[in-house]
C-alpha cells in the first residue's frame, strides 16, 4: 500500500487505453487490489484487449509504547513494539538510559515484504544543579546554623534539618540535601558542619578575701585568651574598692568562648 506502479501495453498496437483512469506508461498509486484492462489499437483501427491484476498488500501495523516519554537524566526507559526492529541499538522490551532527548524509529516488515515504520520521542530533562549552603560550616557547641539548598524548587535535608530553619547541631556532621526541580528531577549536594567544643574556663584569684586597700590578681585558665569585666586585666594586680563579682570570658584557638565568675570579698579596715 502506498507504492507506485506503471502499467504499459504491448503487442504491436499503436495506442493503448486503460481502464481505472490509468495512463499508459505513467506511474500511479493503486488504492486497493484491482484488475485493469488495456485496449490496444493499430493503424488499421483494429483493436484487442488484455488484463492484468495488481494486488495491493496492506502495510503491517506497528504499535509503539514507552514506559515513559519524559524522563530525568540518568533514568531508564523501556520501548516496546508489536514486532519489528528498533534503530539506534535499542533492544525491544529492555530498559536503557537515553543520554539526551531523541526520536527512535521502529520498522516492521511482513511476509509480503511490505514494511512500515513508527517513531517515538523520549524527552530527557537535565538534573538540577543543587548546592548545599550553610550560614557557617564551623560553629561552637550550642551555636545555631542555617542550612539552605539552591538550584532547585524544593529541598529535603537529612538529619532532621528543615531547609531555611536554624538549628543547633550537637556534633560535627555531614548533611545531604535533595533538591527537586519543576520537572520532578532530583539531585543531591552535601555540606559538613564542624562543631568545636567550648573551653572549660575557670576564674582564679590570688586571694578571694582581702582587706580594703589590698591588691588582688585575677587570672583565667582553660582557654587561650581572657577578658574580664570591671576593667580588670588578666594576670595584672588591682585594688578593688568593694566586694564584687567578676566574670571572665575565655576564648580558645577555635574562637569558641565560655565564662566563669569569682567573687572578691573586701573587708573594711578597723577604725583605730
Amino acid at each position: 500500500a502506498g507504492s507506485s506502479i506503471t502499467l504499459t501495453g504491448g503487442g504491436g498496437a499503436t495506442t493503448y487505453d486503460w481502464t481505472g483512469g490509468v495512463t499508459d506508461g505513467i506511474g500511479f498509486v493503486p488504492t486497493s487490489t484491482n484488475t485493469y484492462t488495456v485496449t490496444g489499437a493499430n493503424g488499421n483501427n483494429c483493436s484487442n484487449t488484455a488484463t492484468i491484476t495488481i494486488t495491493v498488500n496492506p502495510l503491517p501495523t506497528i504499535t509503539v509504547t514507552a514506559s515513559a516519554t519524559t524522563v530525568c537524566a540518568g533514568s531508564s526507559v523501556t520501548l516496546t513494539i508489536g514486532g519489528g526492529a528498533w534503530s539506534g541499538g535499542i533492544v525491544d522490551g529492555i530498559g536503557f538510559v537515553p543520554p539526551a532527548t531523541n526520536t527512535y524509529t521502529v520498522t516492521r516488515t511482513d511476509g509480503n515484504n511490505c514494511s512500515s515504520s513508527a517513531t517515538i520521542t523520549i524527552n530527557v530533562n537535565p538534573l538540577p544543579v543543587v548546592t548545599a549552603n550553610a550560614s557557617s560550616t564551623m560553629v561552637c557547641t550550642g551555636s545555631s546554623v542555617l542550612l539552605t539548598g539552591g538550584g532547585a524548587a524544593t529541598y529535603v535535608w537529612t538529619g532532621g534539618v528543615t531547609d531555611g530553619v536554624s538549628f543547633v547541631p550537637s556534633s560535627t556532621n555531614t548533611y545531604t540535601v535533595t533538591g527537586t526541580d519543576a520537572n520532578s528531577c532530583t539531585n543531591t549536594a552535601t555540606t559538613t558542619v564542624t562543631v568545636n567544643p567550648l573551653p572549660s574556663v575557670t576564674a582564679n584569684a590570688s586571694a578571694a578575701t582581702i582587706c580594703a586597700g589590698s591588691s588582688v590578681t585575677l587570672s583565667g585558665s582553660g582557654a587561650t585568651s581572657y577578658v574580664w569585666t570591671g576593667g580588670v586585666t588578666d594576670g595584672i594586680g588591682f585594688v578593688p574598692t568593694s566586694t564584687n563579682t567578676y566574670t571572665v570570658t575565655g576564648t580558645n584557638s577555635s574562637m569558641c568562648s565560655d565564662t566563669a565568675t569569682i567573687t572578691i570579698v573586701v573587708n573594711p579596715m578597723p577604725v583605730a
